[in-house]
Formats: structure tokens, sequence, C-alpha cells
């Protein structure tokens, strides 16, 4: 997989693709994560991305012909699947939507600032529009860092067990069951019998009645 993401500050995007999973998927080459920055895609003597919006009002627009260039220019090297743009009133991220993007080959992913992008950017180019909650943020690389996380530890051969990613919350439609490790008995606090027991079977029972419990009482509107 390749993800080309473009931004106003990849200096702040970079680091969490320095380490960890992330880290170590790009340096299997399972995926290919490349920066661009929309500065460079500008005429302006000075690096001008942005300008007032028509009508008044607060708040700077990203312009239209430097990200015009810039997916152009990328668009003329290789197909793209989607094309992404972080903005708060997108489709909400969710667990399906992180499952069918990392079955692709290639995505653009379009990180907002300032009070957006020009509208127009979003009519011609994009393909879909993605948030990561009901809140704003200063930009959107933080949420394409999220996206791209939820992603990449998808593909196969990012994780050392491949099935850990089965069971995380949300895969079934459930959050997941409680969790334990060593050791099986800390200051009177102790492991449920059953994950000792070595029976399989009545694990995995547990296990499934505990997530529809714990999904019951935390996130009841799953279960809808």
């Amino acid at each position: 997989m390749r993800i080309d993401i473009i931004t106003v500050l990849p200096e702040l995007l970079k680091s969490p693709f320095e380490a960890s999973i992330l880290k170590r998927a790009i340096e299997k080459g399972l995926v290919e994560v490349h920066f661009h920055n929309i500065r460079d895609y500008t005429d302006s003597s000075y690096n001008q991305v942005d300008d007032y919006q028509f009508g008044g009002g607060a708040g700077m627009v990203m312009m239209i012909e430097p990200i015009d260039k810039c997916i152009s220019k990328l668009k003329s090297e290789r197909n793209y699947d989607e094309i992404i743009y972080m903005t708060p009133d997108g489709e909400t991220l969710n667990q399906k939507t992180a499952n069918s993007l990392s079955l692709l080959e290639n995505i653009i992913v379009l990180c907002g600032h300032y009070k957006g992008v020009d509208q127009r950017v979003r009519d011609a180019f994009i393909t879909r529009e993605i948030s990561i909650g009901d809140y704003v943020l200063s930009g959107g690389e933080l949420g394409a860092a999220v996206l791209c996380d939820t992603i990449i530890r998808l593909i196969p051969g990012v994780l050392n067990n491949e099935t850990s990613a089965l069971t995380d919350s949300f895969q079934d439609g459930l959050l997941a069951p409680p969790v334990y490790t060593r050791p099986a008995e800390y200051k009177g606090m102790t492991v449920p019998e059953v994950l000792l027991s070595g029976n399989f079977g009545k694990i995995e029972t547990w296990r499934e009645d505990k997530a529809l419990e714990r999904t019951k009482q935390l996130r009841p509107d799953l279960l809808k």
C-alpha cells in the first residue's frame, strides 16, 4: 500500500511513522508513506497557500491552485483508489471503514487547515471525507495520523500475530473482553479461573459473554 499525505505541516506528521508498529511496517516494505508540503506547489513568492474567504468572515481558506497542482502531479504518476479529505463534517471513522481502506493499493489523504479548503477542491477531487470525531482540531494532520494507524495495522504482516487485529474492539460489533497477564495473583486481585483452565472452548465462551456484557454496559448503542 502507498499513502500520500498532503499537508502544510509535514513536520507535525512524521514522528508517528518513525516508531513502533508503523515504523516496522514501513521498514518491512508493507506500506509506503509520503508527505507532500502544499507550499511546494504555490507560485507565491511568500509560499502562500491560503487567502481570505469570499463574502467575509473570520478564518483563512486553503486555496485550490496549489492543492490542484499537488493532486494532479500524484495522479499523473499512478492511479488512486481514494482521495480522502480529513474534515470534521466527514463520515465518522469506524472499524468497518478502516477494514475496507486497508484493502486498497493507493490512497491520498488531504489535511485541512485554517478554516478548511476551497469547496471546489472537495467538489472536483475528493472521493471520500472522513472525521475522527465530533470536535475540531487545529488541522487535519493528527486526524490523518489516526486514520493511517487504523489502516496500516490491518495490513497482513504488519502485526506479529495477525489474529490480534481480528479480536480488537468493534471488529465483530462488540467491545473487546477484559484481558489479563502474569502474575495470576497480585495484592489479592486474581485472574478469572477459567482463563487458567486450559479449556479453550470455555475460555472462548467466557470471552464472548464478557464482550457482550461490556458492550451492554459501556456502548449499548452498538447493539442497536
